[in-house]
């Protein structure tokens, strides 16, 4: 017992005790008052280059946190599928008659080289006029009429041509005077009297 008695704490070890726990107490708190609030935390308060790779999250950024340019582009993908066909569009006006051309590829000498089918020369009455039986009514068609190169690359003039019968739309022929024959003339390089040359006539209609 004795022993013990002498384990008893003197008022000054207990003065003493307290003093340490405070202390020890006050340090706590301390470190904890320097823990960062929530939010408090901005550009001000970041060094420059302090945030690098490790410190962000993998997969984490968006598009929307880059200049325009600093991304590169990627790869064009492949094509997609073709899409539905559009609908058909308006069929085109129908000719005169609804028929097709008929033409011919003259010579100079009146010969015909080439031609649709069922043209023939009537009449070659002078130089440089031709006179072609188109085998049915060419009135209120159109007649086209152009230079060709059957045997005949040589300079020349214009062509022009007309529907035989008279009326307004041609003129009295010397030979085939009818609907269903056409007069052609060709022109010399001046321009100054007919010459024969090669030339393409057609009907439309």
């Amino acid at each position: 017992m004795g022993f013990l008695r002498s384990l008893k704490p003197s008022p000054s070890m207990g003065v003493a005790a307290t003093a340490l726990l405070v202390a020890l107490t006050g340090t706590s708190v301390a470190a904890v008052s320097v823990i960062v609030p929530r939010s408090s935390v901005g550009t001000a308060q970041l060094k420059n280059n302090a945030v690098v790779s490790s410190k962000v999250q993998n997969n984490s950024l968006l598009r929307a946190d880059f200049r325009a340019g600093q991304i590169p582009a990627g790869p064009a993908g492949p094509a997609g599928p073709a899409g539905a066909a559009g609908p058909a569009g308006p069929a085109g006006p129908a000719g005169p008659s609804g028929a097709g051309a008929k033409w011919a590829l003259v010579r100079p000498d009146g010969g015909i080289a080439a031609q649709s089918g069922g043209i023939t020369l009537t009449a070659k009455p002078s130089s440089g006029q031709y006179i072609l039986d188109f085998g049915s009514s060419v009135a209120g068609k159109l007649i086209v009429a152009s230079s060709g190169h059957a045997n005949d690359i040589a300079f020349r003039g214009v062509v022009s041509a007309g529907p035989c019968g008279g009326g307004a739309e041609g003129s009295t022929c010397p030979a085939g005077n009818d609907a269903n024959h056409v007069r052609i003339f060709t022109d010399n390089a001046g321009e100054t009297a007919t010459e024969d040359h090669a030339f393409y006539i057609a009907v439309f209609g």
